[in-house]
């Protein structure tokens, strides 16, 4: 039997009894250069780099990617061409996921009018947005590494094509902290099927699991298990509440692992959400005009429109980033009926969602980003073996999003195409670009939010990433 005491610890207990302790080593580890000490609980709000023009996100991400071309980029030269090949020297060296590159170019299919102060040219299927264009900010040079679902998904996401970084609305979690006391801090809105990317868009990869989105169910409970079973009440709960977190507080003294905390504060989480998340969900205080106005009901159906609703009811409770994803808009046969179909669906909730938040005095602290993961080919998908006719193919190299709200330059236009639509020829905007911008907005530098992984520094933004000044108010 050893008899060295030294031999029978591990490497956490020898380092606390030492006086060093794994926390106090933990403090090297910095976050935007500065130290985490001094801090009651992982989420607890944090200093910013800079004064942040906005206190949360809603974004309104369209899974799928929504054909510009039908949408916002007009090119009547495509109407021009239908049906002849595009040139050779535009589509040199391009990679697609389904089509050749010699494909026929196919026109756009909708009618486009110029809006507001703006001008902003609008397709005939953005009604709603088209009357609120003086609002937001449009980029129509927005390009991205990633030309099949999955990765781009989790590119825009996540800043990396593979699972396993964090989440935006994770390094927001991280680098802010929350606001909302009974509320998580990253909460996830699904409408209209299935994602790619999965799990993994909202995932706290390599940051604590305090951090991590959270799902919320549109019918039912918001979140499964919530609710106590028949015979256990709150009071039975609280004491048990109690005890184990006494255990886990005493573990945590022992070998200072940060799981244990955030086990800790998800248990206090869960508990203080189970009285305000279904007042959360309960749409009976809200107006007909309001509900109208959304297109939503008051049955919770989990559709794009109650999300947009439950979005705005999120950041009033002081929820910081708030993910509303739609999918349905990968259109590879009949672009036509699929944009017709999804803008329906989307278009009136987007735009309500603005006037909502500027109605009620919260547009200012608040930024609305809209976009999906890339854009559609100016050349058209037809393939009679997958039955795909008149669609279109992934298009990373061009595609249109906007944005709204605090610190934006509202009522503007912003980047060009080429007149195919095919490549950006004016002011480029990649997506770690959009990435850093929302950081810059919420009063963080992306190139000083850094948590260090397995020797590694790492951040949203990657080794990339600026400013996109001209849409900054």
């Amino acid at each position: 039997m050893n008899s060295n005491p030294l031999l029978n610890q591990t490497r956490r207990q020898f380092f606390q009894d030492c006086g060093v302790g794994v926390g106090k080593i933990a403090l090297a580890s910095t976050m935007a250069g500065r130290s985490i000490a001094n801090q009651t609980s992982p989420i607890a709000p944090k200093r910013h780099h800079h004064t942040p023009k906005v206190k949360n996100v809603i974004f309104l991400f369209q899974a799928g990617a929504p054909s510009q071309l039908e949408l916002f980029d007009h090119k009547p030269k495509l109407a021009e061409l239908e049906g002849k090949p595009i040139p050779p020297s535009v589509i040199q060296g391009q990679r697609y996921a389904f089509i050749q590159p010699d494909a026929a170019v196919l026109g756009p299919r909708f009618k486009f009018t110029r809006h507001g102060q703006s001008g902003a040219e609008l397709s005939e299927m953005l009604p709603h947005l088209g009357a609120i264009a003086d609002e937001i900010a449009v980029l129509k040079g927005c390009t991205t590494d990633q030309f099949n679902h999955a990765p781009a998904q989790l590119f825009y996401n996540t800043g990396f094509g593979v699972p396993g970084r964090p989440a935006m609305g994770s390094w927001l979690s991280y680098g802010l902290g929350s606001e909302a006391n009974d509320l998580p801090s990253f909460v996830v809105l699904k409408s209209a099927g299935n994602l790619s990317g999965g799990a993994a868009l909202w995932s706290s990869g390599f940051l604590p699991t305090t951090h991590v989105g959270v799902p919320f169910r549109s019918t039912g409970d918001p979140i499964l298990n919530v609710a106590n079973p028949a015979g256990y009440d709150q009071k039975a709960q609280r004491d048990t509440l109690d005890l184990i977190g006494k255990m886990n507080r005493r573990r945590l003294g022992l070998v200072g692992d940060p799981e244990i905390e955030t086990r800790i504060n998800s248990y206090e989480m869960a508990y203080r959400m189970q009285t305000r998340a279904p007042e959360l969900m309960d749409l009976k205080g809200e107006s007909e005009h309001t509900l109208t106005m959304y297109g939503a009901s008051r049955n919770g159906s989990g559709s794009y429109a109650n999300n947009c609703l439950l979005a705005r009811r999120l950041i009033e409770r002081g929820v910081r980033f708030v993910q509303v994803y739609h999918a349905g808009w990968d259109h590879h046969s009949n672009v036509e009926g699929g944009v017709r179909g999804q803008a329906r669906l989307t278009d009136r909730s987007s735009a309500a969602l603005i006037k909502d938040l500027k109605m009620r005095g919260m547009l200012d602290e608040t930024l609305v980003v809209w976009s999906g993961e890339f854009g559609r080919t100016p050349m058209v998908e037809s393939n009679s073996a997958l039955g795909r006719k008149l669609g279109r193919d992934h298009h990373p190299q061009a595609f249109t999003c906007w944005m709204a709200g605090g610190g934006i330059k509202p009522g503007t236009v912003i980047g060009a195409t080429d007149e195919l639509g095919f490549h950006v020829v004016e002011d480029k905007v990649h997506v770690h670009d959009i990435q850093a911008t929302i950081l810059h907005l919420l009063g963080l530098d992306h190139e000083r939010l850094i948590y260090t992984f397995q020797g590694r520094p790492y951040r949203l933004t990657d080794v990339h990433g600026h400013l996109v000044k001209k849409i900054l108010a």
